[in-house]
């Protein structure tokens, strides 16, 4: 035990941070980089938005079918493919290929994003000591939104000097590099000591998700608020910029700032959520915060627009921040504390599926509300609504928190 807490030290850290976040870098660098690309390509808005949907929906079915694949298998194993495929998918957008390419590459990105909560999870709860868990996850969680702010900031500056092609290859290259340093560096941390209650029964079933009903409802009830959640999050992510420009009449870079200071409130949430996770705070009670802040942020988009205000805007971007981009810290602590790490693979699995399910559905439902006659009015009406259906289920999972086996959540 000693051993392993000397070591987990930053190097662990920084590497699981990196494993959640470099899959989503490409996804990031081309929506810094889309005017770019639509007039490079020809393509319209609507094609364009196909790349993010291409890219959330197989990251929802990969995380859905390969949960027990990710259980079977080494973690550095899994490492080279978080990477390799990251790698695999910036090289084929660096590719002067056109559209068809630049998808398969937004598909692969999304493959690559099917393994990282599974591993990450799993590490954390095998190289880890108890003590530092739940705090990590906040961190390692918020390696989304750094990716975030690294593509939006490095991606439009690489693209200035070498092009949107060439910006994919220094892409490409990063992720190799941190991919080399992944495997020496998780390698160089040893497994604690397996618990003594660790038996044949549990080794058998060591694929399989927790058999008892309560704790395989709870695992559905999180991937269930994970699914209304991310259709929230990425129904604001993609149209926030659009917002301010169209609504508020910010100009192109005062517009993209907005998705970047609401990334970088996510850092800081992720982090400060999983803190509070250490400290004992129930999942569902945390969660149900979550969603009423987020709420409220929906309401403040709306009387944004109503009332023509800017103040407000950056109130309900700051209320996006701190809640909405913070729920996937709660939902993989939760796991965290009831879940084996023989069954991490398989339950984060489902539970991030449900989050990128939502992920796919909510700009699709956003940019058909937003191009109809409501307007963005419309649009978030339907953000604070998509919120109002977390509040009740945050209330829900509180109520059934009294059942005496989820106690520990």
């Amino acid at each position: 035990m000693h051993t392993s807490s000397r070591k987990s030290g930053f190097g662990l850290l920084a590497i699981l941070l990196s494993a959640v976040g470099i899959a989503p870098l490409l996804n990031y660098g081309l929506s810094a980089t889309s005017d770019l690309i639509i007039r490079d390509l020809g393509i319209d808005e609507a094609q364009f938005g196909l790349l993010a949907t291409a890219c959330f929906a197989f990251a929802a079915v990969g995380n859905a079918a390969l949960g027990r694949f990710t259980d079977r298998s080494a973690d550095l194993r899994l490492l080279s493919l978080i990477f390799g495929i990251a790698a695999l998918s910036m090289a084929v957008a660096a590719i002067p290929g056109g559209y068809w390419l630049l998808l398969i590459a937004a598909a692969l990105s999304g493959l690559a994003q099917s393994f990282a909560n599974g591993v990450t999870n799993r590490i954390l709860a095998q190289r880890v000591p108890t003590e530092q868990r739940i705090t990590w996850t906040g961190v390692k969680q918020s390696g989304v939104q750094v990716s975030q702010l690294v593509g939006s900031i490095g991606f439009p500056l690489l693209a200035a000097w070498v092009g949107w092609h060439g910006a994919n290859i220094f892409g490409a290259l990063l992720a190799v590099i941190l991919g080399i340093l992944a495997i020496r560096v998780v390698s160089s941390v040893p497994l604690l000591p397996l618990p003594t209650r660790t038996g044949s029964k549990t080794q058998s079933s060591a694929t399989a998700l927790p058999k008892d009903t309560s704790t395989r409802f709870f695992i559905f009830g999180l991937s269930t608020f994970g699914f209304i959640n991310g259709a929230g999050v990425q129904a604001t992510n993609v149209y926030l910029p659009l917002f301010a420009v169209r609504e508020l009449d910010f100009s192109l870079v005062a517009g993209g700032f907005t998705a970047a200071v609401a990334g970088i409130i996510g850092v800081s949430a992720r982090v400060g959520w999983g803190a509070l996770m250490s400290r004992g705070i129930s999942a569902p009670k945390l969660l149900l915060l979550l969603a009423s802040m987020a709420t409220g942020g929906g309401i403040s988009f709306l009387l944004a627009q109503q009332l023509d205000s800017a103040v407000l805007l950056w109130l309900a971007v700051a209320l996006h921040g701190a809640s909405a981009l913070g729920v996937s810290v709660v939902l993989m602590a939760a796991l965290l504390r009831v879940i084996p790490a023989s069954r991490l693979g398989s339950a984060s699995g489902i539970v991030t599926a449900g989050q990128f399910a939502g992920f796919t559905l909510g700009p699709v439902l956003m940019g058909v509300l937003v191009g109809s006659s409501g307007g963005f009015s419309a649009g978030w009406v339907a953000v604070t609504g998509i919120y109002l259906c977390c509040m009740f289920l945050g209330l829900f999972l509180v109520w059934r928190r009294g059942n005496r086996s989820w106690a520990e959540l």
